[in-house]
């Protein structure tokens, strides 16, 4: 499974961005899809998760301004990020959960909300 995340930028507190995890290769094996970040001098953490199912959950800190999506016509994952605030500047990366062993990343994508 190879991810290519895209959407990241500079956006003001307040604003919105979509970042995108385009999957491809062995991608009817995938049970998951995740998105994580990790800011400047902080461990990665999990932001949200969308299974094959359809069914989310997110981060205490991200909810209700936050909505991850999926478009399996274009193997697509989405993540709408709305209310920005400036703790949410950090690298977001995608990720692809198979099994315990089979566990894939994207390359991740820069998010800074900064006025």
């Amino acid at each position: 499974v190879q991810l290519q995340a895209s959407g990241g930028g500079l956006v003001q507190p307040g604003g919105s961005l979509r970042l995108s995890c385009a999957a491809s290769g062995s991608i009817d094996s995938i049970n998951a899809m995740r998105w994580y970040r990790q800011a400047p001098g902080k461990q990665r953490e999990l932001v949200a998760t969308i299974s094959s199912g359809g069914s989310t959950n997110y981060a205490d800190s991200v909810k209700g301004r936050f909505t991850i999506s999926g478009d399996n016509a274009r193997s697509t994952m989405y993540l709408q990020m709305n209310s920005l605030k400036p703790e949410d500047t950090a690298v977001y990366y995608c990720n692809a959960f198979i099994s315990t062993t089979r566990i894939y990343w994207g390359q991740g994508t820069l998010v800074t909300v900064s006025s």
